[in-house]
């Protein structure tokens, strides 16, 4: 059943819930929903309540329904939450995605909690946010492998990991050796958290990954004749572009 039509001439139209009917008419991005208003206002501090109490916060589509410019996909879990209390099974990264962006915290907080998020938000993110610059090294990482892609399949990126504060120590010791045309690397570390090198350059593989690059790892031996062994803070990032 198609709401009436609220619009006047010449202006677009904005659906009006407090004299019509409590039955609400959602276009989430192309996607459509029916509901009540007590369903969307069933977490009273949400960004999603707020939407819809007192005048009119969005506008409608051609047919009255309530728009709202956003990927409409994982909008139902959203509203089975809200109805039932029951939590996603599948997609929950996406669901998680859109509960913090309504603002339904009970939802945040429970799929925070679920095994699915709990690794990434409790564990993975925990131990980067000790890693100094770990985001921005990233963004350095892609930027330099884009420099050096032009007519070439792959292009590589030398990283260096300093686990610990002796690993600080010997490397400067190392850089001190080396002549002025020596390799530059970008540098992660030291942390003080449990995870190993390897913990990191997953983390440093997957995120990178999440960006839709294709990459791998393999050592690297900047230059023979250093006075230690250069694979045990070196690696190499190859980028494969087709």
């Amino acid at each position: 059943m198609s709401l009436p039509d609220y619009r006047s001439p010449g202006k677009q139209s904005t659906p009006n819930f407090h004299t019509h009917s409590p039955v609400v008419q959602l276009n989430i991005g192309g996607q459509l929903f029916s509901t009540t208003l007590s369903t969307l206002r069933r977490c009273p501090d949400s960004k999603l309540a707020d939407m819809f109490a007192g005048p009119p916060k969005l506008r409608a589509d051609a047919d009255g329904r309530f728009f709202l410019d956003r990927d409409g996909r994982h909008f139902g879990p959203i509203l089975e939450f809200l109805r039932t209390g029951r939590l996603p099974t599948e997609h929950v990264r996406e669901v998680y995605a859109e509960a913090v962006f309504y603002g339904i915290a009970p939802l945040v907080k429970q799929l925070e909690d679920s095994p699915q998020l709990f690794g990434e938000t409790v564990a993975r993110r925990q131990f980067l946010a000790r890693v100094p610059n770990y985001a921005e090294n990233l963004e350095l990482i892609v930027r330099i492998a884009r420099a050096e892609a032009m007519a070439a399949r792959h292009s590589s990126v030398v990283v260096c990991v300093l686990r610990t504060e002796e690993d600080v120590s010997r490397y400067k010791d190392a850089v001190n050796s080396l002549d002025a045309a020596k390799e530059s690397a970008v540098r992660f570390g030291p942390w003080k958290a449990a995870p190993t090198v390897s913990d990191l350059l997953d983390c440093i593989k997957m995120d990178i990954e999440a960006k839709g690059y294709r990459i791998s790892f393999k050592p690297h031996s900047a230059e023979k004749g250093f006075s230690f062994k250069s694979y045990d803070f070196f690696y190499k990032i190859i980028f494969t572009w087709w």
